[in-house]
């Protein structure tokens, strides 16, 4: 599998980037449509977050493999002043930053797996999984060598 990408966060225009590189990442890993959209719009939220609450940080991206599944792990960090009421910034009715309140619950919803820790002294890191089960790694290549 490929090496994990870094993407540093300072604007939006880094969004575009963290983006584009996710969505590379996951069909080289044999994400089918639509994952490597959900995967970069999951992105997107957190990335606003980034630059919206703590002005910098960054995303790596890495693929990964375990035991029956493949997926890629996103890991968004920043060392700005932490999510004063975590429970409250995962809820879809709250919003932080008079918005729709979708970034957090909504990077949540699209990812498989979606971890948050926070806190006022090292800032915010996100972990999101998006996975394939390896049988369906192995039908997309079986279809990939039969269209070659």
């Amino acid at each position: 599998m490929a090496d994990e990408v870094r993407v540093r966060i300072d604007s939006d225009a880094d969004l575009v980037t963290a983006r584009a590189q996710a969505r590379a990442m996951a069909e080289r890993v044999g994400f089918p449509r639509p994952d490597p959209t959900l995967i970069a719009t999951a992105i997107s939220e957190i990335a606003r977050n980034i630059i919206a609450h703590a002005g910098q940080g960054e995303i790596v991206l890495e693929p990964f493999e375990d035991g029956n599944r493949f997926g890629i792990v996103v890991t968004a960090v920043d060392h700005g002043p932490g999510i004063r009421d975590v429970e409250a910034a995962m809820r879809d009715d709250v919003s932080g930053r008079g918005g729709l309140g979708l970034g957090l619950p909504g990077a949540r919803r699209l990812m498989d797996d979606f971890e948050l820790r926070s806190d006022s002294e090292t800032g915010t890191t996100v972990t999101m999984r998006k996975w394939r089960y390896r049988d369906e790694l192995a039908r997309l290549r079986e279809e990939r060598s039969r269209r070659a």
